[in-house]
């Protein structure tokens, strides 16, 4: 990136940011943030009895083989279909490798039967946040800033900046495919 370029990320980076400083909510162990799709924490992914009251299908875990995250299909049975990504919250992991896997996992158990989707990592906070807007742009038509400003409005959430970065520049490629092909 060009010192310019990166100036203006900055700047973008900054806009989101004061969007995601709006939320006035608590963090809380798991929130619905759009109907039958929910962003929680650890605790709540492996504790059985919670999903069952919440009636959890799937579980997308963030945050796969990381200390304190177990989880596996085996783990769930046959009460929840599992898929974990082994991201790390940091500003040099590529989150965005795992965006179109990830939105489609969303929406293919939201479409399923009762499907309810849990997505979770340690806290609920950045990487499973990420995967969320990613579901909510690729699947939804949802523009970053409308994504991000509907979510917070149902849970406190804060994607690192890396993460920020990579939305952004997934908001620009579905802005030029919907400027290209506008039936999409």
């Amino acid at each position: 990136m060009s010192g310019s370029s990166q100036q203006q990320n900055l700047v973008l980076i900054k806009e989101l940011e004061v969007i995601l400083d709006s939320c006035v909510l608590e963090l809380t162990p798991v929130d619905e943030v759009w109907p039958n799709l929910f962003i929680g924490n650890v605790a709540v992914a492996q504790n059985r009895k919670t999903l069952c009251k919440l009636g959890i299908t799937h579980i997308l875990n963030a945050a796969h083989s990381k200390q304190g995250s177990i989880g596996d299909q085996s783990f769930y049975g046959n009460a929840c279909v599992y898929s974990g990504i082994a991201a790390e919250d940091s500003d040099h992991f590529d989150l965005s490798q795992h965006f179109q896997p990830a939105a489609d996992f969303i929406h293919k158990g939201l479409k399923s039967k009762d499907g309810k989707v849990l997505v979770h990592c340690i806290m609920g906070v950045s990487r499973s946040a990420t995967l969320v807007l990613v579901y909510l742009m690729m699947k939804k038509c949802l523009s970053l800033k409308d994504a991000l400003r509907h979510v917070v409005q149902k849970r406190a959430i804060y994607p690192n900046r890396n993460f920020l970065s990579l939305l952004l520049k997934l908001d620009e490629q579905l802005t030029q495919r919907r400027r290209l092909c506008p039936l999409l």
